[in-house]
């Protein structure tokens, strides 16, 4: 059996975001984020844990431990080098094929190993724009991935805004670009950009 499909969109966006996470700065972390709830330093830690640890670790069906829910990685000065080196970790544990069979148990559901994939893939271009946009930076995703997300964001949309994982959608175009479009999905304003500090 070959590996799924998506695999080279997972390590397409696997490197953009480590090529994002080495753009961000000390001084950014304490600044704003699209996500208002977060700020940088806040969101860098989502970030990394799930996308790199967690992604890992699902294609292990193994649980994430205290210790990493608990970390921040950012107090680590070399935390994006690390970050590379996991999420490649992570990317590799997916090359096998048998992590894309079954179900995961997430424990209070199971879903098919394929959908934590696609979801988990969401939040490495979602929250790879968000820490891009949050620290002065653009993130360049193309567009068979973006509209990969695109899928996965307006499939799961409801569930997401019921846990307060989105806001409501923003208005675009239809003509808008599919990472836009993905980005306005989930309650994000794709212009968004930092406010100036007073």
């Amino acid at each position: 059996m070959h590996v799924h499909a998506l695999h080279p969109l997972m390590a397409r966006a696997a490197a953009e975001s480590a090529r994002v996470a080495y753009g961000v700065r000390t001084e950014h972390l304490d600044g704003p984020t699209p996500c208002t709830e977060f700020d940088t330093r806040t969101l860098v830690n989502h970030w990394v844990l799930y996308t790199s640890h967690g992604l890992e670790r699902r294609a292990r069906r193994e649980t994430l431990p205290q210790d990493l829910v608990e970390r921040d990685f950012t107090a680590d000065p070399a935390w994006a080098d690390a970050y590379a080196k996991q999420v490649d970790r992570a990317v590799a544990a997916w090359a096998d094929p048998a992590a894309w069979e079954g179900e995961i148990d997430l424990g209070w559901t199971a879903m098919p190993a394929t959908a934590i994939a696609q979801m988990v893939v969401k939040e490495m271009v979602v929250h790879g724009w968000d820490v891009a946009r949050a620290t002065g930076q653009e993130i360049d995703i193309p567009d068979d991935l973006a509209l990969m997300v695109l899928g996965v964001v307006e499939e799961h949309a409801e569930i997401y805004r019921q846990y307060g994982g989105f806001a409501d959608p923003v208005p675009v175009p239809a003509t808008a670009p599919p990472l836009a479009r993905a980005l306005a999905a989930s309650g994000r304003d794709p212009h968004w950009i930092p406010s100036p500090p007073d």
